[in-house]
């Protein structure tokens, strides 16, 4: 029988959000209902509100999230009720092109919940990264539920859903950080926080912070930065090269999603060096730069979707680290807020004065 939960809506660009009753239906065929537990408060949930992804409103938003499965569909044998799990935006198929060439977290035909959580008026929603989980239960495919070890605090590990994924990811999967190599971080919000312990993790010798909030420095310090630069009193590329031998870092790692931020990422890596993208840019940007200069320098410019993960094979993993002592997501963590306060948060975010603001239920 279909439930009726609270959940967070945005029901028109710009518009604040809503705290409204939606309906969630009983799981269909590899679909699954998921108790929410946690819900981090992200950009890309701001981006919705704002009309900067689609004009498909209502949106339920929320994402990056952590529950326990609550009941599963026909043909499920990933989870079972009662399994504690992250949620995940990137199902993996399993048969297209990239799946079968081995590279499942490059998977071009990633899949979501057929049926669709209404409004009681029977308005159709549209899940935020066909997740939706500023509710209190929230209808997923069953590929969007990676089990983890419930021992892990749900405020910590539903960061991995989305922003500590993709920065660390960004360093480990996409940039290949490596035992001795020397990285930059370019913003250090969540996403770039994480790709600082990301680096860290992987045995970076010099680890670079630039921002231009101190507070957030500060964190990417705790987090396993062994310098830090504040872009409003120094010159970015200048002082990357100056704490690198002069020329310049192995790997530049772009948190912001800029084009001013993404030419100093270009010139502070070093030839031959790798520039990783995974600041979210918007669509009217552009970037020039002489193409002699992207010849000359070697090495490669990338892009991260997803900290090109595997959620199956990183989320675990990264929780094991995270209750061993060695990723410390709890840094992480800002504010832990009440449901019927998303859209304060989203105000403290815009301002830069919480890397992670997390719905607790």
């Amino acid at each position: 029988m279909a439930q009726q939960v609270r959940g967070v809506v945005a029901r028109a660009k710009g518009e604040p959000v809503r705290l409204e009753t939606i309906v969630v239906p009983d799981p269909g065929p590899g679909e699954a209902v998921v108790k929410i537990k946690s819900c981090g408060v992200c950009h890309t949930d701001l981006h919705y509100r704002e009309g900067g992804i689609n004009d498909e409103f209502p949106f339920l938003l929320g994402h990056e999230a952590a529950g326990t499965v609550e009941s599963v569909g026909e043909g499920v044998t990933e989870v079972a009720p009662g399994d504690y799990v992250v949620l995940n935006w990137r199902a993996v198929c399993g048969d297209c092109r990239a799946c079968r060439r081995g590279r499942p977290w490059y998977c071009f035909n990633t899949h979501n919940a057929k049926q669709r959580m209404t409004l009681t008026d029977g308005t159709e929603l549209s899940p935020a990264l066909g997740i939706g989980a500023f509710a209190e239960k929230t209808l997923v495919a069953a590929g969007q539920c990676t089990k983890v070890d419930p021992a892990a605090s749900p405020a910590a590990a539903g960061l991995l859903g989305c922003g500590v994924m993709a920065g660390i990811g960004a360093a480990i999967n996409t940039g290949g950080v490596g035992r001795g190599d020397s990285v930059a971080v370019i913003g250090c919000g969540g996403v770039g926080a994480a790709a600082v312990a990301g680096s860290a993790l992987a045995g970076a010798s010099r680890v670079i912070a630039v921002d231009i909030d101190d507070r957030k420095l500060e964190t990417a310090r705790r987090l396993g930065a062994t310098h830090t630069v504040n872009s409003r009193s120094q010159e970015a590329v200048e002082a990357i090269r100056a704490l690198t031998g002069g020329h310049g870092a192995d790997v530049v790692i772009e948190a912001v999603g800029r084009p001013e931020t993404y030419e100093q990422a270009f010139y502070a890596r070093d030839l031959a060096g790798t520039v990783v993208l995974v600041g979210v840019p918007t669509p009217e940007m552009r970037i020039d730069l002489p193409l002699l200069d992207v010849f000359g320098r070697g090495g490669a410019l990338k892009s991260s979707w997803y900290g090109d993960c595997l959620p199956s094979r990183d989320f675990p993993m990264l929780i094991d680290l995270y209750l061993q002592g060695r990723l410390d997501l709890d840094a992480l963590v800002t504010e832990t807020i009440e449901l019927d306060g998303v859209e304060e948060a989203f105000a403290r975010m815009h301002e830069g004065d919480v890397l992670r603001s997390v719905v607790l239920l």
